[in-house]
């Protein structure tokens, strides 16, 4: 299915390096307030309170909110709870309080709200808990950047698997750098939104790469060189990126936009990790690929001429 058909090919490798000396400086940027500002961690990661209670009728989540800004737990997570009566709220680690004061002055502050409220639960996330669940992330992420690089090293070649892992760890730093510039909240659905880019950024790599080797198989393009052959793949698949990247950002938009609260920075994650993937894809992946010396003989190999001596009677 195409939308439309672009009949010359665009020489996208030509500018390969301006593009790519953009990518090192975002890069960089990126990595610099990774580790001057770091990311602002939700409770999973660095511990708190989670209280659940129960209303009678389904609750009203942005006035519980308001009502929680009230108190001065300003970086708080409420959400629905298996079914639109409970609520779960995560409340971070306050100094010279514990659970028992938070959990009553919410509790107190919600009943005046809406005096059908009850608490349910509530329960201290310790700060090990949270260690713990970066490592288990951590370690989620260094399997996922292993099996692709071996599944892309087993379907091709092995310098398109390192050009598809640098593009697709250009993606994830660029996501968390953004996070941590701006210092919004890096929650356990954050961490799933990067993992979902990973195998997202990986899928368009791949298609770029099919067309590059059904290219150099191809005897109607026996006198392109590399770049050439890149430049063709990457413009026989615009106009398939442009139908499934944009039919994904009109799920990813209408989530940014509608989601709420619980769904905007998971959504954000995901929107900066499509449109990031794009580029990545083109001008990383493809570069990536054609520096590292990717040629026709990479994926076809030669054939043998068979000896006419082998087997003679002497």
């Amino acid at each position: 299915m195409e939308l439309f058909r672009i009949k010359k090919d665009i020489p996208f490798m030509r500018h390969a390096l301006w593009f790519n000396a953009i990518s090192a400086l975002t890069f960089v940027a990126a990595v610099f307030f990774l580790f001057h500002q770091g990311l602002h961690l939700s409770i999973e990661f660095t511990g708190g309170t989670v209280m659940e209670a129960s209303y009678t009728k389904p609750a009203d989540l942005e006035g519980i909110r308001k009502t929680i800004n009230g108190l001065g737990y300003t970086d708080n997570q409420v959400q629905s709870f298996g079914t639109a009566q409970d609520v779960l709220i995560r409340l971070p680690v306050q100094k010279g309080t514990n659970s028992a004061q938070i959990s009553n002055a919410v509790i107190d502050a919600l009943k005046a709200q809406d005096p059908t409220v009850t608490l349910k639960r509530v329960e201290f996330v310790g700060p090990q808990v949270g260690e713990e669940l970066a490592r288990d992330g951590l370690t989620a992420l260094a399997f996922v950047v292993a099996g692709i690089m071996i599944y892309l090293a087993f379907r091709f070649e092995w310098k398109f698997a390192v050009a598809a892992i640098i593009a697709n760890l250009h993606d994830v730093i660029i996501i968390l750098g953004f996070f941590a510039f701006f210092q919004w909240e890096f929650s356990l659905t954050v961490l799933a939104a990067v993992l979902a880019v990973l195998g997202y950024s990986v899928n368009e790599s791949v298609v770029v790469f099919d067309r590059v080797r059904e290219a150099f198989r191809d005897r109607r393009f026996g006198k392109l060189n590399p770049p050439e052959v890149l430049n063709h793949a990457i413009t026989s698949t615009i106009s398939r990126t442009v139908i499934t990247h944009g039919s994904t950002q009109l799920m990813v938009l209408s989530m940014l936009v509608f989601g709420g609260p619980t769904l905007h920075y998971f959504a954000l994650a995901l929107t900066i990790g499509i449109c990031f993937g794009i580029y990545s894809s083109v001008f990383v992946a493809a570069a990536v690929a054609m520096w590292l010396g990717v040629k026709r003989e990479d994926l076809i190999k030669p054939v043998k001429v068979k000896d006419e001596t082998d087997g003679a009677v002497v």
